[in-house]
């Protein structure tokens, strides 16, 4: 499996915009970001050259106006992250994981069954 870039939490929130509506202009990026969060357009654009930089994100020019799309896919990201945080916090074990949620209430009722759900579909219970 291929090494993904290290994405800092905000950057994370850029590209969470840029996988959903890919390709997209820095100016839709910074119109979406400014509604959601207290960075300004400067921020914004310093947080889309960094994932450039890291090789998450790629532009091509249109006219005067630069357009994005990923080069990190979301699943393929967050998978990589969900493992790490298994590996870091639970030794890889996700029973471990499920348990410390259950003893700790950070569960609920319907995310309870949604799990008992996911398992029975996929024959693991």
């Amino acid at each position: 499996m291929k090494s993904l870039p290290q994405i800092s939490e905000a950057e994370f929130e850029v590209m969470k915009i840029v996988w959903q509506h890919a390709p997209i202009s820095t100016n839709e990026i910074t119109d979406r970001l400014v509604k959601t969060t207290s960075w300004s357009p400067k921020t914004i654009q310093t947080l889309i050259k960094r994932l450039v930089n890291k090789g998450a994100l790629t532009y091509e020019k249109q006219s005067r106006v630069f357009v994005y799309t990923p080069l990190v896919g979301e699943a393929e990201y967050i998978g990589q992250e969900s493992s790490s945080f298994l590996k870091r916090f639970y030794n890889g074990n996700i029973a471990s994981m499920v348990s410390a949620f259950l003893d700790s209430d950070k569960l609920t009722e319907k995310e309870i069954d949604s799990l008992r759900s996911l398992l029975s579909q996929n024959n693991m219970v």
